[in-house]
């Protein structure tokens, strides 16, 4: 018997490799790759085009490998199962969505920039957590999630580092909204 790998969650899998492989060209040939054009910057106006497009591309940078396999385990974990339920292009939607919503709060409400993929990685956590929801109710593992995830995150927000707690809380309430809004569309093709 010949077992064949197969190429399951496009876009999950593309996310992750372009993931890598932005942060192996920054790490060795293109020093300096993610601060030119993998990370968000601090405010929205610019006249540099370049300046806008950061505003998405920012979540295929990452500072390090210990913040580049953190964000891939549970992208990898989560985001093949969610495609399979949600689809690709819906996948598509969540990322941009929390990439772009994120970005642009971040630059309005704070003075620093952001880099990386957690605030899709809490998207797709939360995204997960509500996978089966039923009519006029709320899964306790949701309930749990935000309380553990959320909580943590909002706590963690009033101490100084360098982790935008901003973008995870973020990336949360979107994979909230598609989650309800996508349980909400199935109750009515039944």
């Amino acid at each position: 018997m010949k077992l064949k790998i197969h190429y399951n969650s496009p876009v999950v899998l593309t996310f992750a490799i372009v993931c890598i492989v932005v942060y192996a060209l920054g790490a060795t040939i293109f020093p300096g790759l993610v601060d030119w054009l993998f990370s968000a910057p601090p405010n929205l106006l610019s006249a540099n085009p370049l300046h806008y497009v950061r505003l998405v591309t920012y979540v295929f940078g990452h500072a390090d490998l210990g913040h580049l396999f953190g964000n891939l385990i549970f992208i990898l974990l989560l985001g093949p199962i969610l495609e399979e339920k949600y689809g690709s292009e819906m996948m598509i939607w969540v990322i941009a969505v929390t990439a772009i919503v994120s970005s642009v709060l971040n630059a309005v409400l704070f003075s620093t920039g952001a880099i990386g993929a957690s605030g899709i990685v809490f998207a797709f956590i939360t995204l997960a957590s509500v996978v089966n929801v039923e009519r006029n109710s709320i899964p306790l593992s949701f309930v749990l999630v935000v309380l553990v995830w959320l909580g943590r995150e909002f706590l963690q927000s009033f101490t100084p580092d360098m982790i935008s707690q901003f973008g995870h809380i973020m990336g949360g309430i979107i994979g909230s909204v598609f989650g309800f809004r996508l349980a909400r569309r199935r109750e009515y093709e039944y």
